[in-house]
Order: structure tokens, then C-alpha cells, then sequence
């Protein structure tokens, strides 16, 4: 019996905590996370875009992202940009830390790079304007997770995970923050994926989903989702193909989202 409780106490709930709505989160949402996290290990993967386009005006610029071959949309990664990524990722880490700490939830910051994440191979074509061109872009998807490298999952304590990752010639890479996200959930046996964003639901024709099924959910990712909603119904699928039960898109205090009462619940079937 104590074998299975130690492995319960050890699953974690996983967050993917956009950056564009950071600022957003009332100090009910805070105090919502905090009590769900003196039960449940927390790990929070943060993004970065509005706090990397607040540090510098070129990341505002439309040169700044890129579009592969295929339609999908990535940052033009430099290793300037990795620094700046890890220099607005500190500043967020002190914001997080501060509120959950004043909460009674202790919590460290893991830059995914140093042995939590591997990346493989890159895109290398990428359309600039109308021409498609060869760039050295630091992006790749990821290939691995080592849970190890999350050695204290337990109660009353948050990992804060800048999803960084390095790649196969030991190079330090962007990654996507959903899909790394969705790869950290399933390889540390998470039963739900939370991806908290700045809308409550997800939208077809107009029309909110309050659940729906991987296929059903990929096929409109596919014919109509754009932009970070393509991209979270993607991760949302890597998820449930790695294991995870559910992944939950939304607005609301986590707890709130996990109990399916508001959000969308994306499930296998």
C-alpha cells in the first residue's frame, strides 16, 4: 500500500502557464493553485512571447517569426534570443516564486536544457516573404524528458520549467511551450494536462466546446484552428498519445478547469 501512495504523491499536475496572461491571474487564482498544490506536486512550464516582445521592440517585428514549409509558425531563434528568453524566464520565475512562496508552496526554476528536455532536428526551411530559405533557426521539437531531472515532486512544492531543450550537437534550442508541456506530462505519468491561455474555451464556428475527442479535436486543428489554438490542440494531442487521460484549455483557476466546469476537456474517446 505504501508503494502506491508514494507513486500518487510523486504524479504531478501539469500547467502550461501562457505569458501573455501572467499578469492576468487575480490573487484568487493564485490562492486556487496553491491549495490544489499542498496535495498535488505542481509543475508549471511557462511561455515567454509578450514578456520577450515588452523586453525588445524587434520581437514585435514581423521578421521575428517564421513560418516553415509546412504553416507552422516559430520564433526566429539566435543565441541572443536564447539569453533574452532566460533573462524575461527570471524575471517570471520571481513573480511565480513570490506568490506561491507568500502561499506556503516552496518552488524552484528548471531551465529544460540543463538535462530535463532533448530536442531533435530542427526545420531548416523557413518562408521569408515569398521566398522559402534556408535559416539556422534554434528551434526543435522535443524527443525526450528525463522526470529525473524533477527529483522533488511532492506536495507543497512547484518546478517552474522554462522549456528550453538542448539538441543532439549539444546545442541550447526553443521550444514549443504546449507541446513541452504535453511531453513533461506524460512522461511523469500526469493524468490531466491543463493549458491555462486568456480565453475560456475553445471556439468552433463560434460556438464554445465544452469536450471533445482527440480525433475530432485534431481534425479541426487541422481545417480550421490558427495561430497558439493550433498549437495547444496539437500538444493537447501529443499528450493523450503519450498516456495522459485529458488535457483541459482555459482561463479559469486550475482547479476549476480539472473539475470540468468550465474550460474544454479534451479526452481520447
Amino acid at each position: 500500500m505504501s508503494i502506491d501512495t508514494d507513486r500518487t504523491e510523486s504524479v504531478p499536475t501539469v500547467v502550461k502557464l501562457g505569458g501573455s496572461c501572467l499578469d492576468d491571474m487575480t490573487d484568487a487564482w493564485w490562492d486556487d493553485l496553491a491549495a490544489h498544490g499542498r496535495t498535488h506536486p505542481l509543475v508549471l512550464v511557462h511561455g515567454w512571447s509578450k514578456p520577450l516582445r515588452l523586453l525588445d521592440p524587434r520581437y514585435t517585428e514581423p521578421s521575428a517569426v517564421l513560418r516553415d514549409r509546412y504553416g507552422n509558425q516559430s520564433r526566429w531563434t539566435t543565441p541572443e534570443v536564447i539569453e533574452d528568453i532566460k533573462t524575461v524566464s527570471d524575471a517570471m520565475g520571481e513573480q511565480v516564486f513570490a506568490r506561491l512562496e507568500a502561499r506556503g508552496i516552496t518552488a524552484e526554476r528548471l531551465i529544460g536544457s540543463d538535462g530535463l528536455l532533448r530536442a531533435g532536428e530542427g526545420e531548416r526551411w523557413w518562408w521569408r516573404g515569398k521566398e522559402l530559405v534556408e535559416l539556422d533557426n534554434l528551434v526543435g521539437p522535443i524527443t525526450d524528458v528525463a522526470p529525473c531531472a524533477l527529483k522533488n515532486l511532492q506536495p507543497g512544492h512547484c518546478y517552474l520549467v522554462t522549456p528550453l531543450a538542448r539538441n543532439t550537437a549539444g546545442q541550447e534550442v526553443n521550444t514549443d511551450a504546449d507541446r513541452a508541456a504535453a511531453a513533461v506530462a506524460a512522461a511523469t505519468g500526469a493524468s490531466s494536462l491543463v493549458l491555462v491561455t486568456d480565453v475560456p474555451h475553445l471556439l468552433i464556428d463560434g460556438e464554445p466546446v465544452r469536450r471533445i475527442t482527440a480525433a475530432d479535436a485534431a481534425a479541426f486543428r487541422d481545417r480550421g484552428a490558427t495561430g497558439g489554438m493550433r498549437k495547444k490542440l496539437r500538444a493537447a494531442g501529443e499528450a493523450l498519445d503519450g498516456g495522459v487521460e485529458r488535457a483541459v484549455i482555459g482561463s479559469a483557476p486550475v482547479t476549476e478547469l480539472l473539475a470540468e466546469r468550465t474550460g474544454t476537456v479534451i479526452t481520447r474517446t
